[in-house]
């Protein structure tokens, strides 16, 4: 019985964790992620090469990435921290 109860134990510990995040930081990489493709169709709107364009997509999604691997708790952040993570200053 002990070899069954420490297991079983173990895992409904670890379900509420694995419900766990970071508090809005799946919201901010979205929102990071949009203001990127925002800024590489106004760049090509503006006559940017196609690398140019890929490479403003490529900063934002690794923005993005980065801000949800952070697991940042944003309710901590003011607005102008999160605008900055957003645009990546």
């Amino acid at each position: 019985m002990k070899k069954f109860f420490a297991p079983a134990l173990m895992v409904l510990m670890a379900v509420p964790l694995a419900a766990c995040g970071g508090d809005g930081d799946d919201a901010l990489a979205e929102r990071a992620e949009e203001q990127g493709e925002a800024n590489a169709e106004a760049a090509e709107a503006m006559g940017a090469n196609e690398a140019v364009v890929e490479g403003i997509e490529d900063n934002a999604e690794d923005r993005a990435e980065a801000i949800d691997d952070s697991d940042v708790d944003t309710d901590d952040l003011t607005g102008a921290q999160q605008n900055a993570m957003v645009n990546g200053n």
